[in-house]
């Protein structure tokens, strides 16, 4: 039997990548998927492939940084699917700069999606959870930059992943009275179009190719490897499953070993 054959998720920032990659995970264990993404073609896109293969799916257009799409984003889950049960807080963004370079719009920007929109995602969910009462699972992305990974693409990035990593803690004390469970992600290095943006910006600032960068990181993680979209896929599926019942107020690290903590 699939372990999630009887769960609806929601997935944000499910159109590419990471998020992408845990739709279709969620989606292959049985449950029904809800994709949220700002480009709503990307998000149709993944739900289309989910239908194709015989599972219940949805793509919908949402502004995670905004809070009525959000709230309306929860509502149109329920009343497609009648409930909620997991949501997987994935949608974020980035700027390559240094400490030295970080502008107030930098700043704004990427903790507009990156911390706010994941509180404001995980507050409207959990409202809908306990009105459920059937209890549920939150799983937040957030980043090793977030452990103050020193790679990190920049301060106001790392900042943002520190606020979901502190977040994830204190809802998952105040919510455990409903039987919802809060935890985190926090990726490395990862296959992703994304890495592979600031990859790129490296090299050109270092004047080394994105292949130097490349074996400079690898080098650096003990398994020597980066993840893929499936290794963080596998971690929020074993989270929402039975097998994550009794783990809450966490945050993993998975990174092949690049920080121990």
């Amino acid at each position: 039997m699939k372990t999630l054959s009887d769960k609806v998720a929601l997935v944000t920032g499910g159109g590419a990548g990471i998020g992408q990659a845990i739709a279709l995970a969620l989606a292959a264990e049985g449950a029904a998927v809800a994709i949220a993404d700002l480009n709503e073609t990307s998000a149709q896109s993944v739900a289309g492939r989910i239908m194709a293969s015989g599972g219940r799916s949805l793509g919908i257009q949402a502004d995670c940084g905004d809070v009525a799409s959000i709230q309306t984003m929860v509502a149109q889950v329920v009343q497609e699917f009648g409930t909620l049960d997991v949501i997987v807080n994935n949608a974020g963004l980035t700027r390559t700069a240094t400490i030295l370079d970080v502008t107030e719009e930098d700043w704004d920007l990427i903790n507009r999606i990156n911390a706010k929109g994941v509180f404001f995602c995980l507050q409207a969910a959990a409202r809908q959870m306990v009105l459920q009462d059937r209890g549920g699972r939150i799983i937040n992305i957030a980043s090793i930059s977030g452990r103050g990974h020193k790679r990190s693409s920049s301060v106001a990035y790392a900042a943002s992943k520190g606020a979901v990593i502190a977040m994830t803690k204190i809802a998952a004390q105040q919510l455990a009275e409903f039987d919802i469970n809060v935890n985190a992600i926090c990726p490395g290095p990862t296959s992703t179009e994304l890495v592979a943006g600031i990859t790129a910006a490296r090299a050109r600032e270092s004047g080394k190719t994105v292949e130097d960068i490349l074996n400079e990181s690898r080098k650096s993680i003990p398994l020597g490897r980066y993840s893929t979209p499936e290794d963080i896929a596998a971690m929020v599926v074993f989270l929402a499953s039975t097998g994550g019942r009794n783990i809450t107020g966490q945050s993993y690290n998975v990174d092949g070993g690049l920080v121990m903590s």
